[in-house]
């Protein structure tokens, strides 16, 4: 039996491959190993995915945030060996890689993560070739969930949104105000996790023409300082994955056509790619 997993801080999807060709699915609490030592991985994993495994384990194909080289990636290997010691060959990458397997194949092309935060690279052959790096939440993340969120409510607290707009805005979060805000920017931890909440009322309100802007503005910087710097970007086609990408992708559709970029895949989550990517040929 193959072990596929995508994983983030919070949830990790798996996909069970059996020996007749059978899929199964299961999901647990997410993993990374900067928060995590190798005991407590798998500590977890024999409580909550052990169990639902139907027969011995040879391969494991785990990719999740954190895994960012050898390193990180060995704690996640030994956790996962641990609870499947019969599993002759574990692999940890990047969740920037199992993006771009999931979404180009073995094609070339240019993957895109746009969920809390961004992410982007050109791929080969399933290898990264090639990346353009943003630069974290405080000062980049153009086009994310946390960007749209901190933009929102940077307008809010500047006393720019549209009168209807702010109705809405102080209905639904009616304890906001720039101290709140503050203490979730500078002293609370996550809060990229924080201002990204707000991007759900953008995209709730996103026929508005204040709140399509906005979102579009955002769009059309993460294309500006990522994707129009790869080299013979209208090349490639361009895919994309994560829950921004995924609700906004009218917008994001228009906006990829103003910039003369050709928009492939857009998928919610990796995990139905990197399962027909790992399956036998």
């Amino acid at each position: 039996m193959q072990l596929i997993a995508d994983s983030g801080s919070t949830k990790t999807d798996w996909r069970m491959l059996a020996a007749d060709g059978s899929v199964s699915q299961a999901r647990t609490v997410g993993f990374n190993p900067f928060y995590q030592t190798s005991e407590e991985i798998a500590k977890e994993l024999s409580l909550s995915l052990k169990p639902k495994v139907t027969e011995p384990v040879t391969e494991i194909f785990f990719y999740g945030a954190g895994v960012s080289g050898p390193e990180k990636a060995s704690i996640i290997q030994a956790g996962l060996s641990a609870v499947f010691p019969e599993a002759t060959h574990i692999e940890a990458h990047s969740d920037m890689l199992g993006a771009a397997r999931a979404l180009c194949g073995r094609e070339a092309g240019i993957a895109c993560i746009l969920g809390t935060g961004s992410n982007t690279c050109q791929v080969a052959n399933g290898d990264i070739q090639y990346k353009v790096d943003t630069l974290g939440f405080w000062l980049g993340d153009e086009g994310s969930g946390g960007y749209l969120g901190k933009t929102l409510v940077q307008a809010y607290l500047h006393r720019e949104l549209p009168e209807e707009l702010k109705s809405k805005f102080e209905k639904r979060y009616p304890t906001i105000n720039r101290d709140t805000v503050l203490e979730h920017a500078y002293q609370k931890p996550f809060p990229n996790r924080y201002f990204a909440g707000f991007s759900k009322f953008l995209f709730d309100n996103r026929t508005h023409p204040f709140a399509y802007q906005l979102a579009a503005d955002a769009f059309r910087l993460f294309f500006d300082k990522y994707i129009l710097k790869y080299p013979d970007y209208a090349s490639y086609r361009v895919h994309l994955t994560g829950s921004v990408a995924f609700y906004y992708s009218d917008i994001i559709r228009r906006v990829a056509r103003e910039k003369g970029v050709t928009i492939g895949v857009i998928m919610e989550t990796p995990i139905a790619g990197l399962t027909l990517y790992h399956q036998p040929e």
